[in-house]
This record gives C-alpha cells, structure tokens and sequence, in this order.
C-alpha cells in the first residue's frame, strides 16, 4: 500500500470516529501519523535519476510574491497588467505550463511577481504538477491566492487544505510552545495556563508515535493538537496570504461589498483595470518593506536608490542596515545619526540596536584609527607599556 492510499485510509477512518473524550487520544493518534506520512510524501524519492523540469527561478529584487489559483482565474493577465511582462492568456485552462517571473516597480523597489501554473485537487498528492508549483511558493516573500469572484467559495477552502497539506500555513502564526529533544530524563511537560485542546497524557501519546521519549515541552499558549505537531515536525512555514477576487465586473454588487469586507482580501477585475492600486498598496503592506536612505557626512542625503529591510530578510536594525551595506562596517561604527518617523529628535545619535522605519535617513559615524606613534605634536597621548612596575619585561642581564 502506497503513502497516499494509507493517508485516505486514515482520514476515512476519522471521519467515521465520534469526536468525544474518549476517542480524542485516539484521534490524536491518528492526526500525528498523518503527519508523518504526509511529510514522508514530500521527501525526495532515492536514486540516481536525473533531475527533473522544475519551475525554479532567481531571487531578483527586494521581494518575492507568488500567484496561486486555479487554471482560467486570471493570473497571467495580472502578471501582464502589474509588470508589463508578456504571459500568454487564453479562454482555455491550463494556458500557462511553467513559471514566469515578472518585476514590479513599487515605491523605489522591485518585487518579482511569479505566474505559476493553475493547481487543481490533490496537488499536495502530486497531481498536475502541483509539488513543484507549492515549492516555488514555499521560496516566496507572500502568497496571492488568485480566485474567480464568481465561483463558489468552496474554490479558496480547497486551496488552502492544499496548502496546508504540504506544510503551509496562511496568515497564522508560530504556536508559543517550546518543544527540544533530551537524551535522558523522560518527558517533562509544562504550562503555563490551562489548556482545554489537550493534556499531558495526549502530549505522551503524540511523542510516542514519533518515538521521542525523551523531550521537554512548555505551553505557553492554549494550543491545539495539530499546532503541537507542527512543532514537532519543525518543517512548516508560516505566511501572508492576500485573496484576491478577479472579475467583479460579472457580479453583482452585493457580492463585491461582502467579499471586499473578509479579511485580507482584495476585489480587483484585470478586464476593466478596477483596484489595481489598492492591490498593490495592500501587497506593500502585507510584505513590510523598509526604505532606509544614506546621507554621507558634510553632504545631501541620496534618495535615488534607497537601502531596503524586511523583518523576513534579515531584520530593520541599524546593525541588519549596516550588514546589507558590508559585514565589515558594524566593527568600525561609532554610532549613526537617524533622521525620520524612528528618531525622536532630528538628528538622533543611535546604537547598533535602533529599529528603523520606512523612510528613515542614516548617517554612519565610523571610529577614527589610532596611529602607532601616539598623539600629536612631541608628547605621546598613549603608551603600550603595562601600568604597573612589576609587570613591565625585564630585560636578560648583559653577559660579561
């Protein structure tokens, strides 16, 4: 029996368990083999074959969005309307058949928009190519889910069990729980509030189907056991996702009004070039990009090219900005002058510990090397010998 037949057989099988305190051990069970299996369907199979046509493509720019949907939603033409790249669109599914890149040029800064083929159901199984298109997402900034305004909402549910089947996690966040492998000592379990998903006997039981004895694990939060086995498995990513609805032209304006009030969702029409901006202006948003422009000493700030940080490349301190510049410079720093919204006065002598905002304008005071000879003029201002007597070298006694 195949991975993905024991999966389904699984998954029947919970589905015809009771959900109750007596069967939720077993249902917990159940849940982490599934993980297990699922992450064992995502590993590369072994062997000398040659590699495969995968949809890989450059990082290029300051950002990396990826499109998401199902075949004829509209994807290519976003792609051609956002960056001005040529991607082929036809009244027929299917119409795209490999990864094409786009650049947008936003705010001073270049995103790169990939158009990835349409995925369908089981994707996560690997039908119509749909491991290596959920791959290329995983290497992206933020997903744009791309769905019809005029289909069922049944379509954007079936895309994120799709997702999320293969380790994805939309618009959630990292569980506080803190979980590290022990050689020795048992298990110890622990937390910090009560917990109503789940307790230290379903916690031993999870733990013992991935052969781990030996484990400390914290709660720190009322979480869930699925959220606990993400944990454990350490592989999942967690994301920003914006829905993006095309062709509200065909919908009433009832369903515009009550898509366009969900959260972290975008109407547009690509036909008649409605909302575009508002896209754009909510994908900025999402991805939190961070223009930080130089000034050198005696001169005019440089506003033509700005220093772009993210939170997700690196982090928006002053010693991540020195970093981007050269990995050297942080040793050389004396302290930096901050203009703009981070600094509370105008200018602001900062540390290497100062987060920067957008727009911000820096100026880097570097230490000023001390020459070998000492001071000026004929007195030395400093002297490498030691302070005290009696630690100064003696000199070896002349021979006679």
């Amino acid at each position: 029996m195949g991975i993905v037949e024991k999966i389904k057989e699984i998954e029947a099988e919970m589905a015809r368990t009771q959900k109750n305190k007596a069967t939720e051990f077993h249902l917990g069970q159940m849940k982490a083999r599934i993980a297990k299996l699922r992450t064992q369907l995502l590993e590369p199979k072994g062997g000398s074959g040659g590699a495969g046509e995968g949809f890989e493509v450059t990082k290029y720019g300051h950002g990396r969005v990826a499109l998401i949907g199902f075949p004829s939603v509209g994807k290519s033409t976003l792609l051609t309307m956002l960056t001005g790249t040529h991607s082929e669109a036809a009244s027929y599914e299917f119409t795209t058949l490999t990864c094409i890149p786009g650049i947008i040029h936003y705010n001073d800064t270049k995103i790169q928009l990939l158009d990835l083929p349409g995925i369908i159901e089981g994707a996560s199984e690997g039908k119509g190519r749909g491991r290596q298109v959920i791959a290329v997402s995983k290497s992206s900034d933020i997903v744009l889910m791309v769905l019809d305004a005029s289909k069922s909402e049944g379509h954007r549910q079936i895309l994120t069990r799709e997702l999320e089947a293969v380790g994805l996690r939309l618009n959630k966040r990292p569980p506080q729980i803190y979980f590290k492998k022990k050689k020795t000592g048992g298990i110890s379990f622990n937390s910090t509030l009560h917990l109503t998903h789940i307790n230290e006997k379903l916690c031993y039981q999870i733990l013992h189907e991935y052969k781990i004895h030996n484990a400390e694990v914290l709660f720190r939060e009322d979480a869930t056991v699925d959220e606990f086995i993400d944990v454990i498995e350490g592989n999942r990513k967690y994301m920003k996702c914006i829905y993006v609805y095309n062709k509200i032209d065909v919908v009433g304006i009832d369903d515009v009004d009550r898509l366009s009030r969900q959260p972290n969702s975008i109407v547009i029409s690509c036909n008649m070039k409605l909302n575009l901006d508002r896209l754009l202006a909510k994908m900025w948003e999402e991805m939190g990009l961070v223009r930080v422009y130089t000034k050198p000493q005696g001169q005019q700030p440089d506003f033509a090219e700005p220093v772009v940080l993210s939170t997700d490349r690196g982090g928006c301190t002053v010693e991540d900005f020195c970093n981007h510049i050269h990995r050297s410079l942080v040793k050389e720093v004396k302290y930096v002058l901050v203009w703009g919204i981070s600094a509370r006065h105008y200018p602001q002598h900062c540390g290497l510990g100062h987060l920067l905002q957008d727009e911000d304008v820096v100026q880097i005071v570097k230490k000023k090397d001390k020459e070998d000879g000492g001071g000026r003029g004929r007195f030395k201002s400093h002297s490498n010998a030691p302070s005290r007597i009696s630690d100064r070298e003696k000199k070896v006694p002349l021979k006679t």
